[in-house]
């Protein structure tokens, strides 16, 4: 089945996760979501993330979610820039998000990053979510 936005199943996966307390989901495996979770993992977001290959099926990320003293350690997870309406940031309109307690993930030319790596490598680009 073919998945028209793979930025907001992933997400929607890991906030689904989140809600049922599971410890691991499974998504899809591609190299945009790859990047997204590095960036999750890096900021602390999620304890890690690896792949999985099943024999005669496509190959997936097993990503380990992260709670702290019983509840998830993400507590909003919002898609900003979708496939029917992109949002494009530059680098002077990226303000912290949350009064620096969250992050919002770009896409920028020089790879996929947190916002606070974006303004420290003086670039923009489209913002895919939100995390706080």
């Amino acid at each position: 089945m073919a998945i028209s936005d793979p930025i907001g199943d992933l997400l929607t996966r890991i906030r689904n996760g989140q809600l049922r307390g599971l410890s691991k989901v499974s998504s899809p495996a591609s190299n945009l979501r790859a990047r997204l979770l590095d960036v999750l993992k890096s900021e602390g977001y999620i304890r890690g993330y690896s792949e999985v290959e099943l024999k005669g099926q496509p190959r997936e990320f097993e990503i380990e979610l992260k709670y702290h003293e019983g509840k998830p350690v993400i507590r909003e997870l919002k898609r900003i820039s979708t496939p029917g309406h992109r949002v494009y940031n530059s680098v002077a309109d990226l303000k912290p998000h949350r009064g620096g307690l969250g992050i919002s993930i770009l896409s920028t030319p020089q790879g996929v990053m947190s916002d606070a790596d974006a303004r420290a490598k003086h670039v923009g680009g489209e913002v895919l979510c939100r995390v706080f």
